[in-house]
């Protein structure tokens, strides 16, 4: 008789245990649904700081070229282009090419 009732106390236990467990990643799922929605709402974030994924998208490079002077390479809109060739500045597009 003891040994049924040893049985009965180990399988309500487990029962036990694996419903607090199921009770428990519902709850989980809950407060992550609710806290997603949460930042859907307020893309500010507390404290007014924005969540990592709403960061501002990078901004393209810029072609660069070099100088056909001083051999220096700057963006493409910073050019000055004189008798076809490319310089960095209008001081350098006056002095000749080296």
């Amino acid at each position: 008789m003891s040994r049924i009732l040893f049985w009965v106390g180990l399988i309500c236990l487990i029962v036990f245990a694996i419903r607090s467990k199921i009770r428990s990643a519902q709850k989980r799922a809950e407060q992550q649904m609710r806290d997603a929605q949460q930042r859907q709402q307020a893309p500010g974030g507390p404290a007014g700081y924005a969540p990592r994924g709403a960061q501002k998208p990078a901004i393209e490079a810029e072609t660069m070229l070099e100088c056909a002077h001083c051999g220096v390479f700057f963006p493409a809109g910073e050019a000055v282009r004189f008798d076809g060739a490319i310089y960095c500045s209008k001081a350098h597009a006056a002095l000749p090419p080296n």
